[in-house]
């Protein structure tokens, strides 16, 4: 997205630009919408604080050092102090001063096959993100888009947004990008240190090459996580719903779909197709088997793949939100009761049940089960409480995140971008800043549209920019320097609302947006900071 400064020339002959008639502006804002502006407070004006008391728009009053002369004529002469005659380039913007960016919609709940410690702070997708652990499951986690400026200022080219990251690229089945994070070698080493210690006990005559099959092991059972993984990407797709990415973690992978399926039927074949997979994947490593010497180098390995597929598909498939077992159960509830928010609430508080259950039972189990010497019945017994307690504190907290993000899919459809759009004033780019708040003052509008002279909307003027140029200087600004340059990403329909809306704004990152009704006229500007506020306030209020 090519996005820069205007630059308008000077007009010559009459000093009042023509009010270009061709697009209607949007109507008068909603005294309760977005652009509603607070006593004493104008376009072009940071809001007054409570130690600072309004300020007064630009009335066509000169400041002091203008030497009287007007705001509204289009050519002011410069002021007659030569000490504070400003200069007619505009000014730079302060350098702290940061531009909102559009919200993102926020990433569903993740469903991972296995609970995994908390999540680092991340950009949300929407939509659920499916993950097979042989530990633990990836709680779920926002991400939130973020840019700067979406511009990159006057005469510099946008910043787009970058690839999703998250470790080392492995490749792209199905077109999508499959990440190995950092973490995941972390495990590997620790899947090799324990495996190895496994293989001492019954390959002894392997030696230190015992620690070479170990890491091999991890590397296959990793191998079958992606094969989960995978499972959930092409089920999405064949649903023609988007993955982001799929990425190898420290308890196992994650998918990201962006969406939600449609319909319980599709949520719940989305679900099961990783415990399928890996139940499969067990079957298969168990007919490879058969053959196999089974104290045996690929005995071994064979054996312990089969045993690892299995429990990544028992675990996945207990009926609690996050994991797959969860969103089939959450599928079943809504096609019962024909609403998606009963099935997460019901799934998602037998999530909270199963954490408990873990927490408590998981340490009774395992002592049950085991045997060996007394002196190691202490220290197992703490490993396996502080694994538990581990366990539960993510499943309880994967089950809240997913209420959390059922009730914003809920208040999504709040966001409609007819009833956030400013009122704008159209103006030629050669109009001085202090004629164009004028103009927009006296109509009750919060926004500048750049137009040719044709009538037709060239760029936008930025708000930010606005705001950094001092009262004085004004009258010698053109508004072709504060503005960033139209491009289609940057024309949004009054039509769109909810996902839809936020999809187009984080596709094409920027601060304002034009907003065209269907027939190609002006209704408005859209400011990404509006947007923000209207999504955080929807998610205040209760589901």
């Amino acid at each position: 997205m090519d996005v820069s400064g205007g630059s308008g020339q000077p007009r010559s002959g009459n000093d009042e630009p023509a009010e270009p008639r061709a697009h209607p502006t949007a109507p008068a804002a909603d005294p309760t919408g977005p652009a509603e502006r607070g006593p004493g407070e104008t376009f072009g004006q940071p809001p007054a604080t409570p130690d600072e008391p309004g300020r007064a728009a630009p009335t066509g009053k000169p400041d002091p050092d203008t030497d009287g002369e007007s705001d509204t004529d289009a050519r002011p002469k410069p002021p007659s102090d030569s000490r504070r005659a400003p200069e007619p380039s505009a000014p730079t913007e302060p350098s702290g001063t940061s531009e909102p960016s559009a919200p993102t919609e926020p990433s569903g709940t993740t469903e991972p096959s296995a609970p995994q410690g908390p999540a680092e702070p991340r950009e949300p997708a929407a939509g659920p993100r499916h993950a097979a652990h042989h530990a633990g499951t990836d709680a779920p986690r926002h991400r939130t888009e973020a840019h700067t400026d979406g511009t990159g200022g006057p005469g510099r080219p946008p910043q787009r947004r970058p690839e999703p990251g998250g470790g080392l690229l492995m490749g792209r089945p199905f077109g999508v990008p499959v990440y190995v994070a950092p973490s995941w070698f972390l495990v590997a080493v620790l899947i090799t240190w324990v495996f190895g210690g496994q293989l001492d006990r019954v390959l002894p005559e392997l030696g230190a090459a015992r620690y070479l099959v170990s890491l091999f092991f991890a590397i296959a059972f990793y191998a079958s996580v992606l094969v989960h993984e995978l499972a959930h990407t092409v089920a999405a797709l064949r649903f023609k719903l988007p993955v982001r990415r799929i990425q190898l973690q420290f308890f196992g992978g994650v998918s990201e779909i962006e969406k939600e399926a449609e319909t319980p039927g599709r949520e719940f074949v989305l679900a099961f197709v990783g415990p399928l997979l890996s139940l499969v994947l067990s079957g298969v490593f168990y007919a490879a088997l058969l053959p196999v010497e089974p104290d045996s180098v690929p005995g071994v390995l064979l054996a312990g793949l089969m045993v690892s597929n299995l429990i990544v598909a028992a675990f996945n498939l207990l009926p609690g939100l996050p994991l797959d077992g969860g969103r089939m159960l959450r599928a079943v509830v809504w096609k019962l009761t024909g609403k998606p928010m009963s099935g997460t609430i019901a799934a998602a508080w037998v999530g909270r049940a199963l954490a408990i259950a873990v927490l408590i039972g998981l340490p009774l189990l395992t002592q049950s089960l085991g045997s060996g010497a007394a002196d190691d019945v202490g220290m197992d017994t703490v490993m396996d409480a502080l694994l538990a307690a581990i366990l539960a504190a993510i499943i309880w907290t994967g089950a809240g995140n997913s209420l959390r993000m059922a009730r914003l899919r809920e208040h999504l459809p709040e966001l409609r971008a007819r009833a956030l759009t400013r009122r704008a004033v159209p103006v030629q780019a050669d109009t001085p800043l202090s004629e164009a708040l004028r103009r927009a003052n006296a109509s009750g509008a919060r926004a500048l549209v750049v137009v040719d002279a044709d009538g037709t909307p060239a760029s936008l003027v930025r708000e930010v920019a606005i705001v950094g140029v001092p009262e004085h200087r004004r009258p010698w600004v053109p508004v072709s320097t504060l503005a960033q340059d139209l491009t289609d990403g940057m024309r949004v329909s009054a039509e769109l609302s909810g996902e839809e809306l936020l999809d187009a704004l984080r596709a094409n990152p920027a601060t304002e947006y034009l907003v065209v009704e269907e027939t190609g006229e002006i209704y408005g500007v859209l400011s990404a900071a509006d947007v923000e506020r209207a999504f955080v306030k929807a998610m205040a209020r209760p589901a």
